[in-house]
């Protein structure tokens, strides 16, 4: 009887872990952020067009014991490269594209709608965000600042502008360029309330708090013209 029950407490034990894993928030680099700076200059470089069917962006927020993924589509953007490596180039993002991974009623009738209000990105208002490259830098990984992104390559730096806000993003990135086009990959986290997000970000609320970190995925594809 003893041995059964001690199986039991090892069980919920090992089912309690694993569901706080599962809901624990995802952990990306942690970007730099400052004031916004002056776009690369590219004059002259090979230009790539992005791949707007197989580029995306995407974000998780977080509150207590939940996570809501979703993603963005890239509407346009290019990419400048120079000698074989990546120099400058810029993307929109289509905020209306917003395609939350959960499913189920309350996600399309009550999340997705609340993240496309003005609480959030205000969506009728700014339909479209933006980043453009200002500075392109080699990576070097050291032993405490190893980058989430494996094989990362270089360090990017660029404008973000969501609502009615521009910051400067600094964050590690792999970066691979062919002949043919450019394949870039970045995993960071962003403070929410420096774009005028702070719907949430009072721990006072207690269960219904939401971070104000949010982790960004990026993938993006470009093409030779």
């Amino acid at each position: 009887m003893k041995q059964t029950l001690k199986l039991g407490a090892i069980a919920l034990t090992l089912s309690a872990f694993t569901f706080a894993s599962c809901e624990s928030a995802p952990k990306g680099d942690e970007a730099k952020v400052t004031d916004e700076q002056a776009a690369a200059t590219t004059t002259g470089n090979q230009t790539f067009a992005a791949d707007t069917a197989n580029s995306w962006v995407r974000f998780t927020g977080n509150g207590v014991g939940k996570n809501h993924p979703g993603k963005f589509k890239v509407s346009e953007g290019n990419v400048a490269v120079a000698n074989n490596a990546l120099t400058g180039g810029s993307f929109v993002i289509n905020i209306n594209s917003m395609d939350m991974e959960e499913e189920g009623e309350m996600i399309d009738t009550k999340l997705r709608p609340h993240l496309l209000a003005p609480d959030f990105f205000d969506a009728e208002k700014y339909q479209t965000a933006k980043f453009e490259i200002t500075k392109v830098e080699p990576y070097t990984a050291g032993a405490e600042n190893a980058s989430v992104v494996a094989g990362a390559n270089y360090t990017v730096s660029g404008n973000l502008t969501l609502k009615d806000v521009t910051k400067n993003v600094t964050f590690p990135a792999k970066v691979d360029v062919t002949e043919g086009g450019v394949n870039a990959k970045a995993n960071f986290d962003i403070d929410r309330t420096q774009w005028n997000m702070a719907y949430g970000n009072d721990k006072s609320l207690g269960d219904k708090f939401i971070s104000e970190t949010v982790n960004i995925e990026l993938d993006l594809k470009a093409n030779k013209l």
